[in-house]
């Protein structure tokens, strides 16, 4: 009898997800290293810093004290108060118990998100380059990406760049500001033009929100946060940036009650709820106001300020970004236009690591993503390689 198991096939809507490139170039990067060889690791997306230690005590407390067992699927209330109170003073943004959810981390959130608004053939507008999961989670829900160039939005202005892409089957915008990777800060005036779309065209609105205390120049503002869009925006926090926990997977979703008890179903059925003790950890970090976060944009900035000026002086090309923690460099005059072989170039001649910017869409070619989110040594040893390209 012939082996039936070898008929036997995945479902279908896996072929929707990907593996991420970025996680294929870290195991590169780590072999090398294995191997004896000298890297200095720009590639990644992680905070320089160890998660604070009062984040951490409050986790070890909450353990001593034997919070371990299932917490509501929302939340717990102290953690649901400390976002509540946050969002007021913080974001502007007036949510009640209800309108928030304790997710699994950032990427939990969207996928949740996606997942309860987002309809078969449904189109979905952002811009590009993008977090590379973003077009998989799009996908994955059925739905089908609208992409704009960032350098469209720059010349051109937000608004006309949507309208010249809405059709009948336009449903909803991704917003992600700062961006990952070009560190592109949308000001008001953008996020006012996107509301009034919305208004307009009646979409919802899916915001990014994991960058959002990492701003260099002048301010940020959460777009539910303005007239009339708290009912038809859905906002994604995490705060794997913000306190460097991006190990401990916990951040939260604020949504109207049009999709929250979509969005709870979602993480019922996904998760169950997050870690108990994470939750109290997650509380002190939310609720902390000892200067911690200040002090780290200072010590991002002075980083950024460092790699920008020495890309620049070495001939590639580099905008200084106004959040994330991220540069998105122009190397097509020193490396040449195939940003894969550019990574490649970059990485035997001086040892650093990068991304190529094809993974973060096509419009990303020609470009590196490098991150300044490193410790000082390596900051510097970036600056004295880059000086010998």
């Amino acid at each position: 009898m012939p082996n039936q198991i070898t008929s036997l096939q995945p479902a279908h809507r896996t072929e929707q997800l990907g593996f991420s490139d970025i996680v294929k170039i870290r195991n590169r990067v780590i072999d090398l290293i294995q191997s004896g060889a000298s890297v200095l690791r720009l590639e990644g997306g992680e905070p320089f810093a160890p998660t604070p230690a009062f984040i951490k005590e409050a986790m070890i407390r909450a353990l001593e004290e034997g919070q371990t067992r299932y917490a509501p699927s929302s939340g717990i209330p102290s953690l649901l108060e400390a976002i509540e109170t946050k969002l007021a003073e913080k974001n502007r943004i007036v949510a009640g118990r209800n309108d928030i959810v304790v997710v699994a981390g950032g990427m939990h959130g969207l996928f949740c998100s996606f997942q309860s608004t987002m309809n078969p053939e449904d189109e979905i507008i952002f811009f590009s380059p993008y977090w590379t999961p973003i077009r998989d989670l799009v996908s994955f829900s059925g739905a089908v990406p609208v992409l704009i160039p960032w350098d469209e939005v720059r010349e051109g202005g937000v608004e006309e760049a949507i309208r010249r892409r809405l059709t009948s089957r336009t449903r909803a915008i991704y917003v992600n500001s700062p961006s990952n990777p070009t560190g592109d800060v949308l000001a008001r005036t953008d996020l006012e033009s996107i509301a009034r779309v919305a208004i307009e065209r009646n979409l919802v609105v899916i915001s990014d929100e994991a960058y959002e205390d990492l701003i260099y120049e002048g301010t940020r503002e959460s777009i539910a946060s303005l007239p009339d869009m708290a009912g038809r925006t859905i906002s994604v926090y995490t705060l794997s940036k913000s306190y460097a926990m991006t190990g401990w997977r916990v951040g939260y979703v604020v949504a109207p009650q049009t999709w929250m008890p979509s969005i709870k179903k979602m993480v019922l059925n996904s998760v169950n709820g997050v870690s108990t003790p994470t939750q109290f950890a997650a509380a002190a970090a939310i609720s902390d106001r000892s200067g911690h976060l200040t002090a780290m944009v200072g010590e991002y900035r002075l980083r950024r300020d460092l790699m920008v000026r020495a890309l620049n002086e070495s001939g590639l090309r580099c905008r200084s970004p106004k959040g994330a923690f991220y540069l998105f460099v122009d190397v097509r005059e020193r490396l040449g236009v195939d940003s894969w072989a550019a990574m490649n170039q970059l990485l035997d001649k001086t040892g650093i690591a990068s991304v190529p910017g094809v993974v973060f869409g096509q419009e990303g070619e020609g470009h590196l993503r490098m991150s300044f989110s490193n410790p000082m040594d390596v900051v510097e040893g970036a600056i004295d390689a880059l000086r010998r390209l």
